[in-house]
C-alpha cells in the first residue's frame, strides 16, 4: 500500500461540494504537487490529508493505517506531519523561539533543543536572525521561519500550501531554492499545492491536476504537460493550440483529422469518425518562409495575425485555416523578417500532435 492513500474522498461545506471522489496514492519520500486554479479545492485536500478536517465521505490511509480508526490514532498520525500555511503565522517572539516552540511543545529541552534549532536555522539561511523578532521580518523571511518550524520536528510528511504565492519574484525564487535544497537533503515526503505550473514541474516527482474539486489527471510532470488527458487539463497546462476536428481516416495508428477544410496527420488509436482535439505545443511548430521538404507530415501556409517578443523568444500567432501559435527564437524571427500580415509556412510532426477525445 502507498504511504498516503485517499479513496473516493469527498468534502462538502453546507450544500456546496468542494471535493468529489478524490483517489490518490503518494509514496514515501515522494514530492507531489497539486496544481490547479484558485478555488479548485487544493487547500481543502491538504487539510484533509493533514487530518485537520474530517471528510464528508471516503477514506484516508496513512502508512497502511485507517486514519478514522480512533481519535488517538488520528492524533498520533498528525504528529508525524507538519503543515506550512499559505499565510504563515509567527508569534511575537524571536526567530529562535518561534522555531523552538514546536519542539518545546513536544518536550524537547536543553542541549538537544538548542542543537536542533541552530541546525535548522542554518538550513533555512537565517543564521544572522536568531534574536530578531519574527514579526519584523519580510514576507520571504517569515516563510523561511514557518518552514524551519515545520522541519524542526522532523516530520515524515511536509505539506505546503502555495509556499510562494504571496511573495515578490526574488523572494519566491529564494523560497523555491530552499525547497529544492530540502528535497535534496531530506527524505521527507512533500505534498505541495501550487497554481504555478512551472514550479510544479521544477520541484515535483509527480503532479496532480485538481479542477473544480476533481482530480483530472495525475502522473509525471512530463506526462501531464505533454499528454493531457482532456481539454480542460490541456488548457490549464498551457497547450495553446487545441484544434477541434473529426478523424476522417485511420491506418496503422496514423490518423487524419479534418478541421476547417484542412487535414492534420497525427499518431492515435482513435477510430474514424471520432470527435477529437489535436493538441500542439507552440514550441513544436516550426516556421519558414517557403515550404520545405522535411520529416514533418503537417505543413500549412498561413498569415501572421500577431506577434510579440518575450525575452529571447517571439510568440507568433497565425491563421492557416485554423488559428495556430508558434514560439521561435527572437533571432530567428528577426532573420525571417516576421511581421503582422506576412505569409509564412508552419510545420509540425505527426508525433508532435497529442490527440484527445472531445467531451
Amino acid at each position: 500500500m502507498a504511504f498516503i492513500e485517499t479513496i473516493n474522498l469527498c468534502q462538502r461545506y453546507g450544500k456546496q461540494g468542494i471535493l468529489n471522489n478524490i483517489s490518490l496514492s503518494i509514496e514515501r519520500g515522494e514530492v507531489f504537487a497539486l496544481i490547479g486554479p484558485t478555488g479548485a479545492g487544493k487547500t481543502t485536500l491538504l487539510r484533509l490529508i493533514d487530518l485537520l478536517d474530517e471528510p464528508a465521505s471516503g477514506k484516508i490511509y496513512f502508512d497502511g493505517a485507517d486514519t478514522a480508526e480512533s481519535p488517538a490514532a488520528r492524533l498520533a498520525i498528525r504528529r508525524r506531519m507538519a503543515f506550512v500555511l499559505q499565510k504563515p503565522v509567527v508569534f511575537n517572539l524571536s526567530v529562535y523561539d518561534n522555531i523552538a516552540c514546536a519542539l518545546r511543545w513536544r518536550g524537547v529541552r536543553g542541549h538537544s533543543l538548542q542543537g536542533r534549532v541552530n541546525k535548522i536555522i542554518d538550513v533555512v539561511g537565517l543564521s544572522d536572525y536568531h534574536n530578531r523578532n519574527a514579526r519584523q521580518l519580510s514576507g520571504g523571511e517569515i516563510q523561511r521561519v514557518a518552514i524551519a518550524r515545520a522541519l524542526a520536528i522532523e516530520p515524515e510528511v511536509l505539506l505546503m500550501d502555495e509556499p510562494t504565492a504571496n511573495l515578490d519574484p526574488l523572494s519566491a525564487a529564494r523560497i523555491e531554492e530552499l525547497i529544492n535544497s530540502i528535497i535534496r537533503k531530506y527524505t521527507t515526503t512533500i505534498i505541495m499545492a501550487t497554481h504555478d505550473l512551472p514550479q510544479g514541474q521544477r520541484l515535483a516527482d509527480r503532479v496532480g491536476v485538481l479542477m473544480d474539486g476533481e482530480l483530472l489527471q495525475a502522473g509525471s510532470a512530463k506526462d501531464v504537460f505533454t499528454s493531457p488527458r482532456n481539454k480542460e487539463v490541456a488548457e490549464f497546462v498551457g497547450v495553446e493550440n487545441i484544434i477541434e476536428g473529426v478523424i476522417a481516416s485511420s491506418e496503422e495508428s496514423i490518423v487524419t483529422i479534418e478541421s476547417g477544410g484542412r487535414s492534420i496527420e497525427a499518431v492515435s488509436d482513435y477510430a474514424a469518425g471520432a470527435e477529437v482535439c489535436a493538441c500542439i505545443r507552440p514550441e513544436d511548430v516550426t516556421l519558414s518562409l517557403s515550404r520545405v521538404s522535411s520529416s514533418a507530415r503537417n505543413s500549412f501556409e498561413g498569415e501572421i495575425s500577431w506577434l510579440v517578443n518575450m525575452g529571447p523568444l517571439t510568440r507568433v500567432e497565425l491563421q492557416c485555416g485554423f488559428p495556430l501559435v508558434a514560439m521561435v527564437t527572437r533571432r530567428s524571427a528577426e532573420e525571417m523578417g516576421l511581421a503582422k500580415g506576412k505569409k509564412i509556412f508552419a510545420a509540425f510532426k505527426a508525433t508532435g500532435v497529442h490527440v484527445i477525445k472531445r467531451n
